[in-house]
């Protein structure tokens, strides 16, 4: 491994963890939140993140988390009291409206801090990651894009996912490293013409052995008469049934072919690259199985089903470096006396949205 990554040749990630270790950390972390009524909760995202991150390797140096909990747990705080806030003010017709308007604002904000946060207390062999993102940018691409891409009746979205994505790559920093991720449309409509094909297929499926489309407007008109019909109700469930294998597969398919898209255009430093060869039909086969292995173990296999979900994805994730990789060490190395003790200025709560 050395050998070759003095030559400057690609390095794969590597995750070293266990089901078995972090079913420990788990399963701990899952009593001490119930006995807290959930306030524990925080310490313990705390220690999943830095279990998950410090057995995550690259060239031999893993990654590392430094929030605390006591952040987290502010974070939620705000969070949480706002929301109180705003319902009790929100019953007041006119301010209702005004706080309506205000949290369009509010969140495109939370949203920027919140990745800003993640950003700085992520690191890699003892380099700091940053966030440079701008609330206007992320309201663009959370409220604005979205709503022109509705009108098109989604038609424009592979756009959507693009700018998304560029707007969270080109936002990060490595240390002073710039990351920088920009690609043509067509493997993101490739991704979205590949998730709609399997949407059609379920659904033609669905309508041609099952005969939905009349079955179900059949059991609803039998509803309207007889709302506690089990034959309605049972074809109304098998309706939603086959709905989520439609979409969720989709939506697995979607995201694996966009996340090799995004890995394969993006560049550290203007020469360093990434490469990620998931294979939608693997990803969404672990995320199944583990679906169905952790409802038949009543939860107790989660831990089981994260981590092989984790390794599958390190496995095949890689970093090329454009030149010797200890050089690239080198320079990375050298901007911890500029941004090491970025930890200590840290701009954002980490708020718990999904971003």
């Amino acid at each position: 491994m050395q050998s070759e990554a003095v030559q400057g040749t690609p390095t794969e990630f590597e995750f070293r963890g266990s089901a078995g270790e972090y079913f420990g950390i788990w399963i701990v972390n899952l009593l001490l939140s119930i006995v807290t009524l959930g306030i524990y909760s925080a310490w313990a995202k705390v220690r999943t993140k830095k279990y998950f991150y410090q057995n995550t390797y690259v060239a031999g140096r893993s990654f590392d988390y430094h929030a605390t909990g006591l952040q987290i747990l502010l974070g939620r705080i705000i969070v949480v009291v706002g929301i109180i806030a705003y319902t009790i003010l929100a019953a007041i017709p006119l301010l209702g409206l005004i706080l309506l308007l205000g949290l369009l604002f509010l969140i495109p904000f939370l949203l920027v801090r919140s990745l800003r946060f993640n950003a700085r207390v992520s690191s890699w062999s003892n380099v700091r990651f940053n966030f440079h993102g701008t609330t206007g940018s992320a309201a663009a691409n959370y409220f604005l894009y979205p709503l022109i891409s509705a009108l098109t009746l989604y038609t424009t979205w592979p756009f959507v996912t693009r700018t998304i994505q560029r707007f969270h790559v080109n936002g990060h920093t490595f240390g002073k490293t710039p990351m920088y991720f920009d690609s043509p449309i067509a493997p993101f409509y490739k991704a979205f013409l590949a998730a709609a094909a399997w949407v059609i297929g379920m659904l033609t499926l669905a309508m041609t052995v099952f005969g939905f489309g009349v079955s179900t407007l059949s059991a609803l008109q039998t509803l309207q008469s007889d709302p506690e019909n089990l034959l309605a109700l049972i074809t109304i469930a098998s309706l939603y049934g086959f709905l989520l294998l439609a979409v969720v597969p989709a939506t697995v398919i979607y995201h694996a072919m966009v996340r090799n898209t995004v890995y394969n255009y993006t560049v550290l430093g203007g020469k360093h690259r990434f490469y990620s060869d998931i294979s939608a039909l693997r990803l969404l086969w672990i995320t199944v199985s583990n679906l169905l292995v952790v409802v038949l173990s009543l939860g107790l296999m989660l831990p089981w089903a994260h981590v092989r979900r984790v390794r599958y994805l390190a496995n095949h994730t890689t970093f090329i470096p454009g030149g010797p990789l200890d050089d690239f060490i080198g320079d990375v190395t050298a901007n911890v006396s500029a941004i090491g003790d970025a930890y200590g200025d840290i701009e954002g709560f980490d708020i718990g949205l999904a971003v």
